[in-house]
């Protein structure tokens, strides 16, 4: 077993460094240059967009599709996730994941317009689409999205399944019944056999009431976040003082091992906000909008939402609170040694049910985008039931596994796994991009005549006849 995970180590380190490093800083600072920082000159306009009502009764609004893609983007990444890239890499890791952030909002912007433009009708005319459709289309390379989704699936209905189930065993560890031997199997064996129970298609009362908890959960995660930086104001200098230092250590740019505090922030700052990763564009294409940038636009601000302020009020709830950091507390433990330091023994339980909360919904909502995947892979039509019960049977399986595996084998199976859906949606955003410059050019246009934009696939020089909208 070391071997096979010292092979897999190996490979995720030179995927991330120099290939992905490269490949995700070049993408981002080109669609950013080309488009002006659309990320940050629109900001104002992405906001107002949000509130904007579809034409039709039972289309999807821009709101809808970015709750949809913020909710498989905030999960307990933005608490583990963050706590580990500190104690493994260092404080540092903040501005990296900040700087990533920024600079990636643009690649969102560039996948979630594209989805748009090649999204498809269904026959009571709502939409669906996303990299498969756009790379199937645009590109003339069926080939290339079959791959993609075959990475899609690798990617949701396992990498981040195994790790979101070891995640959430982990903030038990800290509890006095923990037993390294027992608690794994229990929490894995409750896990599994809830999630079989909502996807079988029973649990719609529990999907509903997690669906309307998280929201607020994510808020008091927040509210309690500020709580604790405001109790520890007087070590917040010392905290901006401590990132900026090592984010700008000799070792974090120039090293590239895989524990330095750069790779460490690309690492986990991809893993929780997807910017780039092609998971998204599968729920902006659902958006009833009457211009593709529109939707661009308002998924910039789910980025922002998930690393901006989830993953932020976690770095500074952790490192204004003084507590001492290394890899034997990464994970759940140092978010909860943390938060205990004002909240006694309430916090840790609070980031018990934050974790649970958030990572029921991600498990579920990760396999919203297999099933998308898997439709386009049986020749864009439902598959039978038994198919979709065998294979939800596995992801169940994958699940219950996920509890007993050990921390980094899990974090880089399912780094590997989206590091291969990047590098295919990546490349095929740039070879594309030049449509939604356009586009962009298109809306910017229009809201300077005063007009509410719409968008013909003729302004921009595209083809309409091929495409199920923007005739």
């Amino acid at each position: 077993m070391e071997t096979v995970i010292d092979f897999f180590n190996k490979i995720d380190d030179v995927m991330y460094y120099p290939i992905l490093i490269i490949v995700l800083a070049f993408a981002g600072l080109y669609f950013s240059f080309r488009t002006k920082f659309v990320q940050l000159r629109l900001l104002k306009e992405s906001c107002k967009l949000i509130m904007e009502k579809p034409s039709g009764e039972q289309s999807v609004s821009s709101f809808q599709a970015l709750i949809v893609s913020t909710a498989s983007r905030v999960g307990t990444g933005n608490i583990v996730g963050v706590s580990t890239a500190i104690c493994i890499g260092g404080p540092g890791a903040c501005f990296w994941m900040w700087l990533m952030c920024i600079i990636g909002a643009s690649s969102a912007f560039i996948e979630s317009t594209l989805a748009q433009i090649y999204k498809r009708k269904n026959r009571d005319r709502s939409c669906y689409g996303g990299p498969a459709y756009y790379i199937e289309q645009a590109l003339g390379r069926p080939a290339v999205s079959v791959l993609f989704c075959i990475f899609l699936i690798a990617t949701y209905a396992f990498g981040f399944n195994l790790l979101c189930s070891f995640n959430l065993q982990s903030s038990f560890e800290i509890y006095s019944f923990y037993d390294p031997d027992v608690t794994p199997y229990a929490i894995g064996i409750i896990l599994a056999v809830l999630i079989a129970f909502c996807i079988m298609g029973g649990g719609k009362r529990i999907i509903s009431l997690t669906e309307k908890i998280v929201p607020f959960m994510g808020i008091a995660y927040v509210l309690i976040s500020l709580i604790i930086i405001i109790v520890n104001a007087g070590n917040v200098p010392h905290m901006f003082s401590m990132i900026f230092k090592d984010a700008f250590d000799l070792r974090s740019i120039f090293g590239g091992f895989a524990g330095s505090c750069m790779v460490m922030g690309i690492k986990r700052g991809l893993y929780s906000n997807e910017a780039g990763v092609g998971s998204a564009p599968n729920a902006s294409a659902s958006a009833d909008v009457t211009h593709p940038v529109k939707q661009g636009l308002v998924q910039t601000l789910s980025v922002y939402i998930d690393t901006i302020l989830l993953c932020t009020a976690t770095a500074f709830m952790c490192l204004s609170s003084g507590t001492p950091f290394n890899e034997e507390v990464s994970g759940a433990m140092y978010v909860q040694n943390a938060i205990s330091t004002v909240f006694g023994k309430a916090g840790p339980v609070f980031i018990t049910i934050a974790m649970v909360l958030f990572a029921f919904t991600t498990l579920l909502g990760n396999l919203y985008y297999v099933d998308n995947a898997i439709i386009y892979l049986n020749g864009k039509k439902e598959p039978t039931k038994r198919f979709m019960s065998a294979f939800y049977a596995v992801c169940v399986a994958v699940i219950f596994a996920g509890a007993l595996m050990k921390m980094n084998f899990a974090w880089t199976i399912a780094d590997i796994t989206m590091g291969c859906m990047t590098l295919i949606n990546i490349p095929c955003c740039f070879m594309l991009s030049g449509q939604v410059f356009k586009a962009l050019k298109d809306y910017e246009k229009q809201k300077k005549e005063g007009k509410d934009p719409h968008f013909h696939a003729a302004d921009i020089g595209l083809d309409a006849s091929g495409l199920s909208f923007w005739k």
